[in-house]
């Protein structure tokens, strides 16, 4: 994983980690089509560090893992992260809001003031357009957060399109943010993900994040990112775990 996409500094972004590990699983399944994709994040990805991907079973039964050395001689490995195909997954979207809201509550972004992990590449107030996606999500009504988001021409390819990757990456953060990230920092442990399409660079897109529940430590969110048409482009679930940042980096 490049350290440039971390979430916080020590480790990947969550969202990143997932959408690559599930566009690997896509691949050997033969999909081109939208299918949602769950992948559990068993350790913090981390980076700089040459990992491995094994793929176990046969057909729809296939499950991709995300290996890692677990010692310096590299003689055992960790399974950092486990992706498996979810074709009866229910991901029902985030009610949309227009694109004049989600920019307003940009500007009411939480963690402009203080932020956990100030690098992460998806949110992070460190980091420059075309160095991370800023992607700023403020509160908005009904336990909800939104911002916009403009793919950057530094994250695509020769088409002109991000890969499903950045989508997963942009699907993160926005419901992580739908608690009190300040005061109670968290990180993704667990994301169910349908990317409908690929954006196009400049394109004017909002993502708006859903709170579902919290208990104890753990926390459930729904994000869907839309285009300026209506259209979906991705849609997520996701499960959080509140941490110390401190044994983050």
């Amino acid at each position: 994983m490049d350290a440039a996409r971390c979430g916080p500094p020590s480790s990947a972004n969550g969202g990143w980690t997932a959408g690559l590990l599930a566009d690997a699983l896509l691949n050997a399944l033969g999909r081109t089509a939208a299918l949602p994709v769950t992948v559990n994040l068993h350790l913090p990805p981390p980076l700089e560090v040459d990992m491995s991907l094994q793929l176990d079973g046969h057909g729809a039964e296939t499950r991709a893992r995300l290996l890692a050395a677990a010692d310096p001689t590299g003689a055992e490995q960790a399974v950092v992260a486990t992706a498996v195909s979810e074709g009866t997954a229910s991901l029902a979207p985030v009610p949309p809001v227009h694109v004049a809201v989600a920019a307003a509550a940009s500007r009411r972004y939480a963690g402009a003031d203080a932020h956990p992990f100030p690098s992460c590449f998806v949110c992070g107030t460190a980091r420059a357009d075309g160095d991370g996606l800023c992607l700023r999500p403020g509160r908005v009504d009904g336990g909800r957060t939104a911002c916009t988001w403009t793919p950057h021409r530094n994250f695509a390819g020769a088409d002109g399109t991000l890969d499903a990757a950045y989508v997963w990456a942009a699907l993160d953060c926005p419901g992580g943010w739908t608690t009190n990230l300040v005061g109670r920092p968290m990180v993704l442990v667990r994301m169910t993900a349908l990317v409908h399409r690929r954006p196009a660079v400049g394109e004017a897109l909002v993502v708006v994040g859903q709170h579902l529940d919290t208990e104890g430590r753990k926390t459930h969110a729904a994000t869907t990112a839309y285009d300026s048409g209506g259209g979906i482009v991705g849609r997520a679930r996701h499960l959080w775990v509140s941490v110390d940042p401190a044994a983050f980096g």
